[in-house]
């Protein structure tokens, strides 16, 4: 059984039943006992037209569900007219999906989960697994989410940025349970990739492919978080790397450069020095400059004085990041950073101990405390 297959057909299903008239919770629904019914008659009689049996067999289970559930009268008549499997047609809905799923009434969670669900053809308990999550949870936070959008036309013109938005929430969440969110958002991208030339969605797609690129150097054997300049770049997979800066490249080439191919354009910078020290900090300033005209996006200030630190001394970076909010996540790691190159070795300590405090994940926890604790011992000895 192809299960990559069943992935990519799930969305263009559910698109062409939305455009039948079914609403979104119940072609899904449908689409999901056409999937189990898959799963148990291919292995041993595959389809010649694997989409058109899926369509059929989908579209029979929603007028099933429809006349237990006692339909109006009108719908069941206009939708009785089956088209047999060779008649589906080639038009693939999964860009229009992509927008439904990252509908603005949607919380980002429940967009993430619908999305991950209804495109990424992934089960709820696979999702609950990803999240770390109860299934019961996942299950009402998509249920809900359907709920939200039932009466949302397909054909309506969706947000391109939110659903990048969605994809690179996906990305964010990393590497865990039963799913790789990570390589799936990967998968996804790619899927969107090909149904739109919008510059940014192949400037996110090579975002993420570079970012994944360094995904073995992240974290040794015993789980312990790698600060990116002190990961071995031998581990980095250079293959990975060729592909991100070709996308890159060729988003660029469009001449209108968005806050994903900016991000792009610093992780490939990252992933061009051969060595940490060679870094091109002026350019990564640069590029800082323009994702801040971008964006104005605080988070992206905060790193950008990172990006100044190296380049212009530790000093320059602590000036940046006077006008900015303390309370900011990572805003206490980034002046620890910075004091502890400027030389304030008492200061910096102080600075990873909060920032320890503030953590989201115990891998970054941990890390910040061994720092905290390495510099606490330095100062020590100095006195």
């Amino acid at each position: 059984m192809d299960e990559s297959l069943l992935r990519t057909l799930t969305p263009q299903v559910i698109g062409i039943l939305v455009r039948r008239g079914a609403d979104f919770a119940a072609a899904e629904d449908a689409v999901q006992d056409g999937l189990l019914d898959a799963l148990r008659v291919w292995p041993d009689d595959p389809p010649r037209d694997p989409k058109g049996w899926l369509v059929t067999v989908a579209w029979r289970r929603f007028l099933d569900s429809r006349r237990a559930a006692d339909a109006r009268r009108e719908r069941e008549q206009a939708v009785d007219a089956e088209p047999a499997p060779d008649q589906v047609g080639d038009v693939d809905d999964t860009l229009q999906l992509y927008f439904l799923c990252a509908h603005p009434s949607l919380t980002p969670a429940s967009a993430v989960a619908l999305t991950l669900r209804a495109v990424g053809g992934l089960t709820t308990g696979q999702i609950a697994e990803a999240y770390l999550v109860p299934e019961a949870t996942m299950a009402q936070r998509i249920s809900r989410a359907k709920r939200t959008i039932a009466d949302v036309r397909l054909d309506l013109p969706g947000d391109l940025a939110t659903v990048l938005r969605v994809l690179y929430l996906v990305f964010n969440e990393g590497y865990s349970g039963e799913v790789d969110l990570a390589a799936e958002a990967i998968r996804l991208t790619r899927q969107l990739a090909q149904l739109s030339d919008d510059p940014e969605v192949h400037g996110l797609l090579a975002l993420m492919v570079l970012h994944h690129a360094r995904r073995s150097a992240r974290m040794t054997a015993d789980g312990q978080l790698v600060p990116l300049a002190e990961q071995d770049r031998r581990r980095w997979d250079t293959a990975a790397i060729a592909e991100g800066v070709a996308l890159l490249q060729g988003a660029l080439a469009r001449d209108q450069v968005g806050e994903y191919q900016a991000q792009a354009a610093i992780a490939a910078l990252h992933a061009d020095a051969r060595t940490a020290g060679e870094t091109d900090w002026v350019q990564i300033a640069e590029w800082y400059d323009e994702l801040v005209a971008l964006t104005d996006n605080p988070i992206v200030r905060l790193n950008r004085a990172v990006a100044i630190g190296q380049a212009d001394g530790p000093r320059a970076g602590l000036a940046a990041i006077v006008e900015l909010d303390p309370a900011l996540p990572r805003y206490a790691a980034v002046a620890a950073h910075l004091h502890e190159h400027d030389g304030d070795l008492t200061g910096a300590a102080r600075l990873y101990a909060q920032a320890a405090d503030r953590a989201t994940s115990q891998a970054e926890r941990t890390h910040l405390q061994r720092q905290a604790a390495r510099l606490g011992a330095l100062d020590r000895k100095d006195q």
